[in-house]
């Protein structure tokens, strides 16, 4: 059973397969009072599915600063809340946080329903390191900020996992090629848990010459990408550790007799980011 009195449950819902439910998650949604769905069309699909008939009402990120305070005001008054994405847990790169924080605030007891998540499905079965792993959510859309992201972690002991959508794959890793090198072991899973789920494996490279041959890449994408092996010990001499702005500032400098700004100006344009952002970069580099 629910426990008695409000309380905030927070769903784990299917990421594909209607199958990746608990049986306790479809206990709870049919238990209580209401589920607070980002999107009620899809929600209902499984909801339809095991013939769950509990009252949904709409919880999304352009509604959950006004939706939150009303759910929270139902769950003073006696009610009890499931809170669903339309797939995974609420809250991971999904609306949920201000409502459960909100629900924490004014001391509504908020119960975890633990089950199926993307990034989790798509870190076990790529067949990189699960020792130490790091998940950052989407990478930003823009170049200049994806690259800044992708260079936070050139050395980092650990493996990276990160969501990103379709249409930006290719360009994602060919700046994981430019960044990090060609040797850089990367898994993109795509479609996990439907009914075509694909991992491709390998290196920066040879993922990313695989996607362009495609006519089109469909699919929710789970990118993860190798931790840094020691200097890329193996690939070395084929993928050279990139300078640093500071370094190739300086390089430039040097060669072609330029002043910093002109240096800096050149360094930009070859790494694809804004002047600003170059800028950033060489002051930290000082």
């Amino acid at each position: 059973m629910t426990q008695a009195g409000p309380t905030l449950y927070l769903v784990a819902t299917p990421i594909g397969n209607l199958e990746d439910i608990t049986l306790r998650a479809l206990r709870v949604l049919k238990e209580v009072d209401v589920i607070a769905c980002e999107d009620t069309r899809q929600t209902q699909k499984l909801l339809n599915h095991y013939a769950i008939a509990t009252r949904t009402t709409s919880y999304h990120e352009h509604n959950e600063m006004t939706r939150a305070a009303e759910l929270v005001k139902q769950m003073q008054e006696g009610a009890s809340v499931a809170l669903v994405t339309d797939a995974g847990m609420p809250g991971i790169s999904d609306p949920g946080y201000r409502l459960i924080t909100l629900a924490i605030r004014h001391h509504v007891p908020v119960v975890p329903v633990p089950g199926a998540s993307a990034f989790l499905a798509a870190l076990v079965a790529s067949g990189l390191p699960t020792d130490s792993f790091r998940f950052s959510g989407f990478l930003p859309p823009k170049r200049g900020e994806r690259r800044a992201a992708l260079e936070a972690i050139r050395n980092s002991p650990r493996t990276a996992v990160f969501y990103e959508a379709p249409h930006r794959i290719i360009e994602t890793l060919t700046d994981v090629v430019e960044v990090l090198g060609i040797a850089r072991h990367v898994v993109v899973a795509r479609e996990v848990t439907k009914l075509h789920e694909e991992f491709l494996r390998g290196s920066a490279s040879e993922v990313l010459t695989d996607l362009k041959s495609r006519e089109a890449v469909k699919g929710e994408i789970t990118l993860l990408i190798g931790k840094a092996e020691p200097q890329e010990a193996h690939g070395a001499a084929d993928a050279p550790v990139r300078p640093s702005v500071c370094e190739r500032v300086a390089q430039i400098m040097a060669e072609e007799k330029l002043d910093e700004k002109s240096a800096l100006k050149k360094v930009a344009k070859e790494r694809g980011v804004s002047k600003s952002e170059a800028y950033r970069e060489l002051q930290r580099g000082k």
